[in-house]
């Protein structure tokens, strides 16, 4: 199974050094040197992992063959895509790769359906489920424990106790409670 475990941000320096927006949480396995990852859009790689580190708390990668700064540059907005074995999970219990929710009925602590998780989203504050209403619409809910109590991968359910007007709001206009749940 292929997932996105990082996005090439803009160059750094002049040797084709790059800034990456981490989306694994074990960027020192997935993004350690000499890790081939494939690359959406494909054409540009697949890219070999040549060094990395960490410069004022951003990650900053070096790729085989990208010598220079325009070189890194034309790879910006690059999503890095490592392959995984589906039945690998994260080693602490707390944690799921995005893949392992997708699909999973969502309902409420007293056993409402709200709907289906569409994708993760990773925003800067935090992320979010994003939740397919089964009448067409969505809903962000965020992956918080105080609002995501449970995750049942076997049963293939997350269990939300969601606070006052998240859903409500979600059934009236599908984009107000989305736009909000982000703030």
């Amino acid at each position: 199974m292929q997932l996105v475990v990082a996005r090439v941000g803009r160059a750094h320096g002049i040797k084709g050094e790059v800034t990456v927006e981490v989306r694994t949480d074990e960027p020192e396995l997935r993004l350690a040197p000499g890790q081939v990852l494939a690359t959406e859009p494909p054409e540009a790689g697949p890219l070999t992992i040549e060094s990395g580190r960490v410069h004022s708390g951003r990650l900053l990668l070096r790729f085989a063959g990208v010598a220079g700064r325009d070189a890194a540059e034309a790879l910006r907005n690059t999503l890095l895509v490592a392959e995984v074995d589906p039945e690998q999970r994260p080693d602490d219990p707390e944690e799921f790769y995005d893949h392992q929710l997708i699909g999973l009925d969502v309902v409420t602590t007293g056993g409402e359906p709200i709907g289906e998780v569409r994708e993760m989203a990773h925003l800067p504050a935090q992320d979010l489920l994003v939740v397919a209403r089964p009448d067409g619409g969505e809903v962000f809910v965020p992956f918080v424990e105080a609002i995501v109590p449970t995750i049942d991968i076997e049963r293939r359910r997350v269990v939300v106790d969601p606070p006052p007007g998240l859903l409500d709001d979600a059934a009236d206009d599908s984009g107000g409670a989305s736009a909000e749940a982000g703030s």
